[in-house]
């Protein structure tokens, strides 16, 4: 069976990767596309590496016709997706890639987005797209929100440690680097090559980055306590992927144990060898995440290190695994790409 899809804001970064991916799927047809600015376009005019695919023209969103459609994906700016989600045709199954679902709380929603959630109904019917911990709640959802990325190789590191209580939960620090992609196609004067290229820098240091917000609602609700940690993201001259480097204090054997074991029948996400630190050379342009867990010299200190793709794995690859549950489809089918390598 074939299933129809669209895709809102598809001349975005994440909605060129969505294109991509959704090429080589044996079950899914794209039937529409939507980018507001671009409208009237072809994809390959937009994007001149999809210019070998039969995709529909790029449209507005108001002139696009959902008759048909099985599954939408929502790849639009926050804000923007829960306005546009909020009058979509209720039988939709929907994954949003924005962050406008991603906190159950609408307080929480407004302390870290600075204003108010103006679809809270929908937003209390969204199930966290982290695919691997709400596999079965996803399965049934109507409505599914993507994970941000960096929050996402966070999680991978460190849900597994907290459910287990191997680790001081009062002692993570999360060092995170990014690549530029992961700020979107958006012109901005700080991602210019000269502003950029030749250097590094962290950003919303201090607990300002949004996605402390996914944090602190996530790994609260699997320790049943409040846990904070110490998040600070750095932007790299790179195009695609993610580099978290996470402290922890625990035994490193007990540690390795609780993701080995978290993982071991897990299609995408994949615990090296002991003391092996991966690269996101190896991840790139794929839906894999690779985990390493290096012992420090200092005894009961140890480095979890994860490592994928923002543009696949961290958004549009999670919203394609999500959406193949969504419809009965094997999770896999259409995401077992190979990285692409060097």
């Amino acid at each position: 069976m074939t299933y129809n899809v669209a895709i809102l804001g598809a001349s975005g970064y994440t909605g060129a990767e969505l294109v991509r991916l959704i090429a080589t799927h044996p079950s899914l047809k794209i039937v529409g596309l939507s980018g507001n600015s671009k409208a009237g376009l072809s994809m390959a005019q937009v994007f001149p590496h999809l210019r070998h695919l039969d995709l529909p023209v790029l449209t507005t969103i108001e002139d696009m016709s959902f008759d048909g459609v099985d599954l939408v994906f929502c790849a639009l700016p926050h804000a923007t997706s829960q306005k546009v989600i909020s009058g979509l045709p209720r039988h939709l199954r929907i994954v949003d890639l924005s962050a406008d679902f991603r906190l159950r709380d609408p307080a929480e929603y407004e302390k870290w987005y600075g204003k108010p959630h103006s679809a809270v109904e929908m937003q209390k019917e969204a199930v966290y797209g982290l695919t691997e911990f709400y596999r079965d709640e996803i399965s049934q959802a109507l409505l599914v929100a993507g994970t941000g990325c960096n929050a996402a190789t966070g999680q991978y590191a460190l849900r597994p440690l907290i459910a287990a209580g191997v680790i001081d939960l009062d002692n993570i620090i999360i060092d995170l680097k990014a690549a530029v992609s992961g700020a979107g196609r958006a012109l901005k004067e700080n991602l210019l090559h000269a502003e950029l290229s030749e250097g590094y820098h962290a950003y919303a240091v201090g607990g300002t980055h949004r996605h402390l917000g996914e944090f602190d609602q996530e790994f609260s609700a699997v320790a049943g306590r409040p846990v904070h940690v110490q998040f600070t993201p750095h932007l790299v001259p790179a195009n695609r992927g993610i580099l978290a480097t996470v402290y922890v204090q625990g035994d490193v054997e007990a540690i390795y144990g609780a993701l080995d074991a978290a993982y071991a029948e897990e299609p995408f996400v994949t615990v090296l060898p002991k003391g092996e630190a991966p690269s996101t050379k190896h991840i790139r342009a794929s839906n894999f995440c690779h985990i390493g867990v290096v012992a420090d010299r200092v005894s009961g200190r140890v480095m979890v290190i994860a490592a994928l793709d923002n543009l696949t794995k961290g958004s549009s690859g999670q919203a394609l695994q999500n959406a193949n549950l969504m419809l009965g489809l094997p999770e896999t089918e259409g995401l077992m790409l190979a990285p692409v390598f060097p």
